[in-house]
């Protein structure tokens, strides 16, 4: 069992946890719970190697077992230290970062421009994944989708679709052949009625600033969400969730 929090893969996993800079310069993530662990598994991610207690999950150990990885038994302190959440699982996992390719004609692609919050980043992924997006670019202002809460808020999303930050030059390049919509509070068209039957693009941006110079250069028209109640906005998470079920179901 490994007890010292000076042992080189215990400090590699707590890096990769709680550094983006760590992430990108070991070309690796961490994992953690036996949701996410199991979603990146059953996806093709083999694990570089795997730190556990008894807590955790009795069928994911099994199944980590079964595949032969390496599973290495840690104290509940080393757990503590290595974990993100407040209460741990049991379980984290050290994985390459995964190289996704992007579909060569897409009809359906999210694009997010600084989208800082990974919560709300994550829970845009998992949307994206639920409603039939087929690839998310990130602009070079967006959070780390590596980092923990997003891979939390993702709940596997990371794995089932490709997930690529570009710069805006490769991502006006990608989305060309596409009709851009950008969602805007002060959009000319509402949501609803907009041409979804064309290979489209929707792109999403801050909730504080809303989307910056080049999306709204590279955007072809400007939707909105129309609301009541003198509500003047919604949060990137649920407009992305609104309008992207709707382009789907209409398309």
């Amino acid at each position: 069992m490994i007890t010292s929090l000076q042992n080189e893969r215990v400090k590699l996993a707590h890096a990769l946890q709680n550094q983006t800079k760590a992430r990108r310069k070991e070309g690796k993530i961490a994992l953690e719970g036996a949701r996410l662990i199991r979603d990146a598994c059953e996806q093709g991610h083999v694990p570089d190697f795997l730190f556990h207690t008894a807590k955790a999950d009795a069928g994911l150990f099994e199944f980590l077992q079964a595949r032969r990885y390496t599973l290495l038994p840690v104290s509940d302190e080393v757990m503590r230290h290595i974990s993100d959440t407040e209460a741990p699982s049991g379980i984290v996992g050290v994985f390459p970062m995964p190289q996704p390719t992007l579909p060569d004609h897409p009809q359906r692609v999210l694009i997010l421009d600084s989208i800082r919050d990974p919560g709300n980043l994550g829970t845009i992924l998992r949307t994206a994944a639920a409603a039939g997006v087929q690839a998310v670019l990130l602009s070079p202002t967006c959070v780390d989708p590596y980092n923990p809460k997003a891979l939390r808020g993702g709940m596997g999303a990371h794995f089932r679709i490709p997930v690529v930050a570009q710069n805006w030059q490769d991502i006006a390049a990608y989305a060309q052949a596409l009709n851009i919509y950008l969602a805007d509070g002060e959009g000319d068209v509402a949501y609803h009625d907009a041409d979804w039957s064309r290979a489209w693009a929707l792109i999403i941006g801050s909730e504080a600033h809303g989307a910056g110079s080049e999306a709204r250069q590279l955007a072809h028209a400007r939707i909105t969400i129309p609301m009541e109640a003198q509500s003047e906005s919604l949060n990137a998470a649920a407009a992305a969730a609104v309008i992207l079920f709707h382009a789907v179901h209409a398309r």
